[in-house]
């Protein structure tokens, strides 16, 4: 698992992979000849969506491009619903109320 300095409104905070209270994968498409993100849209590009030990969302950005650096971000309540419905997985509790609001 992977800690993340990632920006906040009041500077920056630690994230650690290890202590999320939630995990979701990224779900995978096959176009004829690769695996292709549902996140990204890419092959070689990936997310995993997390729940901090706070309840914050944040995403983890991954490549397989050789020098790539993996580096997270913190997205908002709402952009983690439509990620985890854009990506096949159910709402958790604490997000939905949301599904009206970001699906039709």
């Amino acid at each position: 698992m992977s800690r993340y300095r990632v920006e906040s409104d009041d500077g920056f905070t630690v994230v650690d992979t290890e202590r999320a209270t939630g995990r979701w994968e990224e779900d995978v498409q096959w176009d004829g000849q690769n695996r292709i993100s549902v996140a990204t849209g890419s092959q070689w590009e990936h997310e995993t969506l997390y729940r901090s030990a706070k309840g914050r969302y944040y995403v983890e950005h991954t490549s397989q491009w050789q020098g790539s650096v993996p580096s997270a971000e913190f997205i908002s309540d709402e952009q983690a619903a439509r990620w985890l419905l854009a990506n096949g997985e159910d709402l958790p509790e604490d997000l939905a109320h949301l599904e009206s609001e970001v699906s039709e």
